[in-house]
């Protein structure tokens, strides 16, 4: 079996937090196809990533799809002088996530069962509440009953207003260039207000995780943490500084009784060491779409297994990232919850060729060989956005 193609699928949809979706498709010349997906925020982005993509394609056509490992590196080593950040780790992410499709589907098995089999039945999850209804203390009630009610026992949401924005809806650092990393103290009080309400009416036995999203410098950051940690007793604080300084981490750790959570900004498991090594995170979250795929985030798993730190990967955004993400975590003893976008993932269900179950807060994946589901190619080309 030979590669024949890497094809780039950018689509338009609703479903998408930023109205695409990235797909790739990995074909091979014994009609067997494998599907991958690249999570990115900017339109911008992912044009320049299939572009990216197309070559690859070209450097990979021949090459046998399963020699996983050998073409991981072979791809990742072609962008050393661009080092492992950003667009080469996420094309690498998509197309090995493809490769690993095709492998379990010519051998008739789901991707877990080649990574060493289960160690459980079924993907615990954790969802976030949609903020856009969060109008008047009501509404917000009503939403996270809703997510307490589906039988989920952890929720995230970003409390923290973004700053400056304008009637365009943009963000300071969107609309000036940079990121100040400051919060005033009547943001910072709603926040705190916001919390105590979700923490009050979630109930004491669900998790609550804060996603500062990176953007917070120091004294900000350790000074939000604290004031939350009062309002509504966090089960932690994600990724309270930008990812570049480690330094900066360190010093919001120091300072802040909550358990850290970071990752989401790491690629492959270089990134990771660090941050195992100097203690500088309670949990881990790679995103199986940005880190280096399936085969990066099983190893960084077992990093974080040999220092006793949970694994909760960031999967929040279409249906392949969710369930990549989940083939990896059946494996994975030291593994917390995974994440959703949100508790009903039923806008999925036109990309894909069968509903996920997340009945009772939880992902049950199917015996079906690779990543268990197929994406809907008629509703791909129909939605398709041209680059040409």
């Amino acid at each position: 079996m030979k590669i024949t193609s890497v094809r780039p699928w950018l689509i338009k949809s609703d479903a998408s937090y930023w109205g695409e979706f990235l797909f790739v498709e990995v074909t091979t010349d014994e009609g067997v196809s494998g599907w991958g997906e690249i999570t990115t925020t900017t339109s911008l982005a992912n044009r320049a990533l299939c572009m990216i993509l197309r070559q690859i394609g070209t450097a990979v056509t021949g090459e046998d799809p399963a020699r996983i490992e050998y073409l991981w590196h072979k791809i990742f080593r072609s962008f050393t002088y661009m080092g492992s950040r950003g667009a080469a780790v996420e094309c690498v992410s998509a197309i090995d996530i493809a490769l690993w499709d095709i492998r379990g589907k010519v051998l008739g098995k789901p991707i877990y069962e080649l990574l060493g089999g289960p160690v459980r039945n079924e993907i615990a999850l954790y969802t976030h509440p949609n903020q856009a209804k969060f109008i008047g203390n009501e509404a917000v009630v009503r939403e996270i009953r809703d997510i307490v009610e589906s039988g989920h026992t952890a929720l995230k949401f970003d409390p923290f207003p973004y700053q400056g924005r304008t009637d365009g809806g943009q963000s300071r650092e969107q609309r000036d260039g940079y990121l100040d990393g400051s919060m005033t103290r009547k943001d910072e009080r709603e926040a705190a207000e916001l919390t105590a309400l979700i923490r009050e009416t979630a109930g004491p036995d669900v998790d609550i995780l804060i996603d500062a999203h990176g953007r917070f410098d120091v004294p900000t950051a350790i000074r939000l943490c604290r004031s939350l940690e009062e309002a509504g007793q966090i089960d932690w604080f994600e990724e309270p500084c930008p990812p570049e300084s480690l330094n900066a981490l360190r010093q919001v750790r120091e300072k802040v009784s909550a358990a850290i959570s970071w990752g989401e900004r790491g690629h492959t498991k270089w990134d990771f060491v660090p941050v195992l090594e100097n203690k500088l995170a309670d949990y881990i979250m790679p995103d199986v779409t940005w880190t280096g795929g399936i085969t990066e985030l099983k190893k960084i798993s077992a990093l974080c297994e040999a220092y006793y730190i949970p694994v909760s990967p960031h999967d929040a955004a279409g249906p392949i990232n969710v369930v990549a993400g989940a083939q990896v975590m059946m494996t994975v003893p030291n593994f917390y919850k995974l994440e959703t976008s949100e508790w009903n993932l039923g806008k999925y269900d036109h990309l894909i060729d069968r509903p996920l179950d997340v009945s009772n807060g939880s992902l049950k994946l199917t015996p079906n060989p690779g990543l268990g589901v197929e994406l809907n190619r008629n509703y791909l080309q129909s939605h398709e956005i041209e680059l040409d």
